[in-house]
């Protein structure tokens, strides 16, 4: 199947191969996807979201950096055009604000982007639907100088908004 949004029904009698691309859509942790394929069926979409969350809490450190490689950089539309392509109609919308943003602030998203990853070991998560590029750049820089172990948990938060937005996405007459 190609399409990107699907009713309940539909997602709960997808074959595991199809419903993993669906679910790969929403989040990019192998072992998230595994876990919501293998929860299924949903009853109805709230259960769909509290299963996201609770296969979400019991993962660790490699499936949230897996999970975070599936973004790109606040500010680089392209490298998810490029990298995670099938995932691009979920994913409009979240960044919107950034392409509206002046240069200088792109370029200091940018920046920013780059000491956190060096610091980090990953990129900048936010959720930035509902965001300008101004906001997201205040968040940044207050997040910046949190350790390592703080960002992680900060980070895998914001994955979790992401991804609860894109299964409304995936699922939206759920």
């Amino acid at each position: 199947m190609t399409d990107l949004n699907y009713s309940l029904s539909e997602l709960n009698i997808l074959s595991a191969e199809d419903a993993q691309l669906a679910f790969s859509n929403c989040c990019t942790s192998q072992s998230w996807i595994d876990g919501m394929v293998a929860a299924r069926p949903f009853i109805t979409k709230t259960l769909c979201q509290e299963m996201a969350l609770s296969v979400w809490a019991s993962l660790g450190e490699q499936d949230f950096l897996q999970a975070f490689e599936g973004h790109p950089k606040i500010g680089d539309v392209t490298s998810l055009r490029e990298k995670y392509a099938h995932t691009k109609k979920l994913a409009s919308g979240e960044q919107s604000s950034v392409d509206e943003a002046s240069e200088e602030v792109i370029q200091k998203l940018s920046a920013g982007n780059t000491a956190y990853d060096e610091k980090n070991g990953f990129i900048f998560i936010v959720c930035a639907t509902g965001k300008s590029a101004a906001e997201m750049l205040e968040l940044l820089n207050q997040r910046l100088p949190n350790e390592r172990e703080v960002e992680l948990k900060n980070a895998a938060a914001e994955q979790a908004k992401i991804t609860a937005i894109r299964i409304d996405k995936l699922i939206p007459n759920g």
